[in-house]
């Protein structure tokens, strides 16, 4: 079992001032985890009573655990746009909703991501898991065409193919659910080639952590920089989790996911130590949005924050979060706003690299970070599922306190108890907006009284400015999304077989 040892610098700062400067031999390694669909209570260092994730418990434990970090979107392809360009979706035209498996679009190839950024720094690069940024025409967008040196995993998401008859749990436990039909069986891709499908979900994750400790060991010995991108399925529907994890926590299914997750967390770790890069690697863990809560207790949880999967509720957008480096970030709790546009601009400043050309939506985390200081971040912009020019931002965060100029639930939330979470929950708008202290009301139960306190006047006002502001400087990129979808796109392992999709198969 892989233990963390803190070893802390008394010179913490003036060590990152000279890697900074390039007077160190090594720069920095970087891995990202992105977990699926988890919620802001679901981990067990977050609160969650019977999550069993022992490895990011000791992650949090010896790093720095985020209690206001966000994404972009309450849904997946736009949120992963944001994290690897450090730009909200409506610039990069990922919207609305999601890609699919013959969307014609995907993130644009003039879009710079963060392994695109490093690349020039001579840094190996490799993603693996979910993709879910558009396959395209010939693999047009997979991650070998955005800056990877190699990919391995599903390049969307993995309900997005018949699943009614496959094996998602052992010995031969069917996946819960109906997942996509008349569609193409969901393949396992090695860099642009199909190399399973339908993919085997027993043996998936094991093949996720044997590539993923291949490439740290083989960057570490070649004294390569790397960065390895891990966007997890882990834990959106359905659930599934091989022998090493199945039956094994206490939340049945998705608890059993999440600990497959941890399992492979926990292997990246070990290796990180006995490659002896460990004290030479920023690990970064968040998600990509909140839980689907209308799969009940396979839907994941929210905690304390209102509605999840699809609103720009607290619930929807607001992510555990858990920056570790040893023996350079110290263990600890910030309260600082965050957001994975933040990640972009962070990186790049540890690896020396230079920042895109274009309008970046993220700031510099390194204070926060190295000195569990102020974070740069003053603001946060809630756009719903479906942006658009005609309405704008749904709500906006301006240091602790939070506007809804709309509200809407969504399907992703239905079942609880909260009527305003799902999709029966009509578009709403406020004039003056809803506003919430999240430092007191961090459930967004109670607006403060505008009208009666001449403070929260003052705060609206900041707000309307901020809103007008950000909104004076967007500029919508053409929606990728938009572009429609064509059948004859969909990976297909036989090309000319027939008839498809069902004759799309492969081992």
């Amino acid at each position: 079992m892989f233990v963390i040892t803190v070893r802390l610098c008394a010179g913490v700062l003036s060590t990152l001032l000279l890697l900074l400067s390039g007077s160190l031999a090594s720069p920095p390694n970087f891995v990202l985890l992105f977990a699926d669909d988890l919620g802001f209570g679901d981990l067990g260092s977050f609160g969650h009573p019977t999550s069993a994730t022992p490895n990011l418990d000791r992650l949090a434990a010896a790093g720095l655990r985020f209690t206001d970090f966000y994404c972009t979107s309450a849904v997946c392809s736009p949120s992963r746009a944001s994290l690897l360009t450090g730009r909200y979706q409506t610039r990069s035209g990922i919207y609305p909703g999601v890609l699919y498996p013959g969307s014609r679009g995907g993130l644009p190839l003039n879009e710079t991501t963060i392994a695109e950024v490093l690349k020039p720094l001579g840094y190996a690069t490799a993603a693996i898991g979910k993709w879910h940024l558009g396959f395209g025409a010939n693999g047009t967008f997979l991650p070998t065409n955005q800056g990877f040196d190699h990919y391995l995993g599903i390049p969307y998401s993995h309900d997005m193919g018949p699943c009614k008859n496959l094996t998602c749990f052992p010995p031969d436990v069917k996946c819960y659910g109906w997942c996509d039909v008349g569609t193409v069986f969901v393949p396992l891709m090695h860099d642009d080639a199909i190399e399973q499908q339908p993919v085997d979900f027993l043996n998936l994750e094991r093949s996720y952590s044997d590539f993923a400790v291949n490439f740290i060991t083989t960057s570490a010995n070649k004294k390569q920089p790397f960065f390895l991108y891990y966007p997890a399925h882990h834990t959106h529907y359905p659930q599934f989790a091989g022998p090493d994890a199945a039956g094994k926590s206490l939340r049945g299914p998705f608890g059993d996911s999440l600990l497959e997750l941890d399992n492979t967390i926990g292997n990246l770790l070990e290796t990180l130590e006995k490659t002896g890069v460990i004290n030479n690697t920023l690990v970064f863990f968040t998600a990509d949005n909140g839980p689907e809560l209308m799969r009940m207790s396979r839907g994941g949880n929210s905690g304390l924050l209102k509605c999840g999967k699809g609103t720009t509720y607290e619930g929807g957008m607001r992510e555990p979060a858990v920056a570790f480096w040893q023996g350079t970030i110290k263990p600890g709790v910030t309260h600082e706003l965050a957001s994975t546009l933040d990640i972009l601009p962070t990186i790049t400043k540890l690896a020396g690299a230079k920042l895109p050309p274009v309008m970046l939506d993220g700031v510099d985390l390194t204070e926060v970070l190295i000195n569990n200081g102020k974070s740069e971040r003053e603001s946060m912009m809630f756009y719903p599922t479906d942006p658009s020019e005609q309405y704008g931002l749904f709500a906006l965060r301006l240091g602790k306190y939070k506007a809804h100029f709309y509200t809407r639930g969504a399907a992703h939330s239905a079942t609880t108890p909260d009527h305003d979470c799902p999709g029966s929950a009509r578009l709403k708008a406020f004039d003056p907006p809803l506003i919430f202290d999240l430092e007191a009301d961090p459930s967004e139960n109670y607006p403060l009284n505008v009208t009666e306190s001449p403070e929260v006047q003052a705060v609206l006002e900041q707000i309307k400015k901020a809103k007008q502001q950000f909104e004076s400087s967007m500029v919508f990129g053409a929606s990728q999304i938009g572009k429609g979808s064509d059948p004859n796109l969909e990976p297909c392992c036989s090309p000319q077989c027939s008839p498809k999709p069902s004759c799309c198969r492969c081992s």
